[in-house]
Parts: C-alpha cells; structure tokens; sequence
C-alpha cells in the first residue's frame, strides 16, 4: 500500500514538475532553447579537440554554461525541493517502521525460480563520449543503447553473427553513427532524424531533416543471417558501410 503511495506522489511530483517546465518554456520558451542549443554545440565541438586548451576551454565551459541555466530554471529548483521533501519523508517513515528481516527456511529440493545470469554489455547507456566495438574478435550480442552526445562505431567484422534475426537499435542526440556489416549478411535499416544526413551503402540521402526511412536488401526475408538496424538521431549522420 505504502509503495503505491510513493509511486503516486512521484508521480505527481513530476507533473508538477514538467507542468513547470512548460510554464518556463512558454515565457522564456526561444531563449533557453537557443541558450541550451549554443551549450550543446560547445560541448560537442570542444569534446572533439579536446587535446588543445581552446578545446578544453569550450567543453567544460558548455557544461558551466548549461549547469547555470539548468539551476536557474523554476521547474529544477520544485524538482530539487520535492526530491529533499521525498527524502525527509523517506527517513521519517523508516525510523517510524523500522525493517524487520527473519530468516526463511526452505527446503533445498524446491526450487520457485530458475537461475538468472548477468552478462556484460558490448556498450552502455551514456551521457557523452565515443564507443566502438572491440578491435579484437568478440561474441555478439544484440545491441540496444541509447545515449547523449557521442560517435557511436559498431563493427560486425570481429564477430559472428548467429542464424536468423539480429538487431541493433541505436538512439542518440548529437554525434554520428557508423556501422559495418560483412557482405554476405542481409540486412534491414530504419533511421529517424530531426537534422543530418545519411549514407546506405550506395545510397546517400544529404541534409536529411525531420525524416523517417526505411531500407532493406532484396534477399533480406529469405537470408539466413540478417541484420535489423533501428537508428533514432537529433543531429548527426548515420552511415552503414559494407566491409
């Protein structure tokens, strides 16, 4: 019962919360877009010469620049204030109903639920920076990320690919994604943009804005091994290349 009521104050919570935001965005709507736009741009530009001071200098100075907006905001001072009310209330009710734990003996030969296994992940969920599959010979695993600003590079040489249907879903903001697929794989892309282009093989769609696309080969439903690709990006450009 109490768990419910947690859900339904957090719930609340964030639409007040993005109730607020909207109210921000409407009176201050074209300002912090440009400003969280021109933020954006310095990171992504100063994270990629990030060996020189002016790079340097651009990337920590959009992350300042977007932290001060961001404190800033009416809706992020609510969501800060209800998050240190959550976290009140939170220890009040521990310390009113403290846990109780009482061992619970079964017997051995039963078993409720079959065993699970935690396997490492090719990539992860991140806010900034490159990824890439491994340059040495790797097991495949189907691919579902999504990320913030960032290059994300898969390559499908080093790896076999079983029978059937593999996917890759890829969903980013700002950065580029490039993908390599052997010759002998069928294979499947649907991409999603807001600003970019893209290049499918011998197919280049340029200045590509607002789009929705779909591509396969002509043995795709037939072939053995195929490759489904599901790409969703903001600004950046998708490139799937034979190798």
């Amino acid at each position: 019962m109490f768990s419910g009521k947690k859900t339904d104050l957090i719930s609340w919570l964030l639409l007040i919360g993005l109730f607020l935001l909207i109210l921000e965005l409407i009176f201050r709507g074209g300002e912090l877009i440009f400003i969280f736009a021109v933020m954006a741009g310095c990171i992504y530009v100063g994270g990629k010469r990030r060996t020189r001071t002016f790079g340097k200098l651009l990337y920590w100075g959009g992350w300042f620049g977007a932290a001060v907006t961001l404190l800033n905001m009416m809706a992020f001072k609510f969501v800060l204030v209800a998050i240190l009310i959550y976290l009140l209330i939170q220890v009040y009710q521990n310390k009113k109903r403290p846990a109780w734990i009482k061992p619970e003996i079964r017997d051995p030969d039963s078993r409720l639920s079959e065993s699970l296994f935690k396997k490492k992940n090719l990539f992860k969920n991140i806010v900034y920076g490159p990824q890439q599959t491994p340059d040495h010979v790797y097991e495949w695993e189907d691919i579902n990320i999504q990320c913030g600003i960032g290059d994300t590079v898969i390559d499908l040489s080093n790896t076999v690919l079983p029978e059937g249907e593999s996917v890759i879903t890829v969903r980013n903001i700002v950065g580029n994604i490039k993908i390599f697929v052997p010759y002998e794989v069928a294979v499947s892309v649907h991409h999603s943009v807001l600003a970019g282009n893209a290049t499918i093989f011998d197919i280049h769609e340029p200045k590509v804005f607002n789009q929705l696309f779909s591509y396969h080969t002509d043995n795709y439903y037939e072939a053995s091994q195929r490759i489904k690709i599901i790409t969703t990006l903001a600004v950046g450009d998708l490139e799937v290349k034979r190798t």
